[in-house]
């Protein structure tokens, strides 16, 4: 592959979103060939995943259906989207990826680490970012910038906080097992500033 995957992980509230279209903006007036997508989503398929993941009305899924339902939407994602601009030389700029479900599902949800590991290394055959870009903010912080700022909550926004406490613990597991390529960038400064920390990140790694 001749284009680098970079993901950018966090708990909810770390402003990912938000710096991955600022990041493309900058990386536009580079003339630097990328596209931005996200997890769980980014093509047809996997949007239509996401919205029974994220609906608040799905109150009784279980917690090994979810896993699995973002590992298939990750399978997706990755051979129609992912890795054909790999091929191609187009970097790939993505919001969340398999850290996400290790922390989310796999600490979050107490199904265990390596477990859901295994099941995303059945959906991704080994392809793993390039490069990781942590955007590290305390639980609280996090809710309550989502609580300020979005008006329509999905079903994980909804959890209680001791749920969103285990993600950040699970995050803090998962940045130690890929400790060779994770970046931690401190998200509890303003947007500006996490913005020109990962553009910084971003323009080194690239090149």
């Amino acid at each position: 592959m001749n284009g680098l995957f970079i993901t950018i992980e966090g708990p909810d509230g770390s402003g990912k979103t938000s710096v991955v279209k600022e990041v493309s903006n900058r990386l536009n007036k580079y003339n630097i060939k990328h596209i931005t997508t996200r997890e769980p989503g980014g093509i047809d398929i996997a949007e239509q995943i996401r919205r029974i993941i994220l609906d608040p009305l799905n109150t009784a899924m279980d917690a090994k259906t979810e896993a699995l339902l973002y590992a298939a939407s990750r399978r997706q994602h990755l051979v129609e989207k992912v890795i054909p601009n790999l091929n191609n030389g187009v970097h790939v700029i993505c919001e969340r990826f398999v850290e996400s479900s290790l922390a989310y599902q796999g600490y979050g949800r107490q199904l265990g680490i390596d477990e859901v590991f295994s099941i995303n290394q059945f959906a991704i055959d080994g392809v793993m970012p390039d490069i990781t870009i942590f955007l590290d903010v305390d639980p609280e912080t996090g809710l309550e910038r989502i609580n300020r700022n979005r008006k329509d909550l999905d079903r994980l926004d909804l959890e209680k906080i001791d749920f969103h406490e285990r993600v950040y613990q699970g995050y803090m597991i998962v940045k130690e097992m890929f400790k060779d390529r994770i970046v931690v960038v401190d998200a509890n400064k303003t947007i500006e500033e996490v913005i020109e920390d990962v553009v910084d990140v971003i323009i080194k790694r690239i090149g």
